[in-house]
């Protein structure tokens, strides 16, 4: 029973120039908090960061190497524009890729605008840590979380040793 009440922690990191400089203020980091919260995860920390690869990249490192959380939740940084670099600093403190989240995310979020094909988010492991690129707007955050996150829990808990097979009960 104990291993039931085990509460996973959560990292969200925002990349935001604007939100990093204190000239707009972030919505999707609040977003992915309530949404987590409601779904058991003890959020643990939440940081805005520019859009810099290297910074980015560090910051997930660091969450991920100390063992500081389970999952790792970005906002921002997955367009086009020629700052945003989310997944590329995903890609960069992954050891391994994992497509079908992203892929799941963009095929459902097709359902509402077909500039869903536009996001790049990435997904990948690092150590025990799982990342994750959601987009950038709270109305986006919101219908990608929302439909991928109860499916996280069985594989943190194969990531991280507690469960040992992808068999469903």
């Amino acid at each position: 029973m104990e291993k039931d009440m085990k509460k996973r922690r959560v990292a969200i990191v925002v990349a935001s120039d604007s939100g990093y400089r204190g000239e707009r203020e972030d919505q999707s980091g609040p977003e992915i908090r309530r949404i987590a919260e409601e779904n058991g995860y003890e959020v643990v920390s939440c940081v805005v960061l520019p859009d810099e690869k290297e910074l980015l990249t560090a910051e997930l490192m660091r969450i991920a190497d100390n063992g500081l959380a389970e999952l790792i939740l970005t906002t921002g940084g997955t367009g086009f524009s020629p700052r945003d670099c989310m997944p590329e600093a995903t890609e960069a403190a992954a050891e391994r890729m994992v497509p079908g989240i992203p892929e799941a995310m963009r095929a459902y979020s097709m359902q509402f605008t077909k500039r869903a094909m536009l996001s790049r988010s990435a997904a990948g492991i690092r150590g025990r840590t799982l990342i994750i690129n959601l987009p950038g707007s709270p109305k986006a955050v919101r219908e990608c979380l929302e439909y991928v996150i109860a499916e996280l829990g069985h594989g943190i808990d194969i990531l991280t040793g507690d469960a040992s097979n992808c068999a469903r009960k």
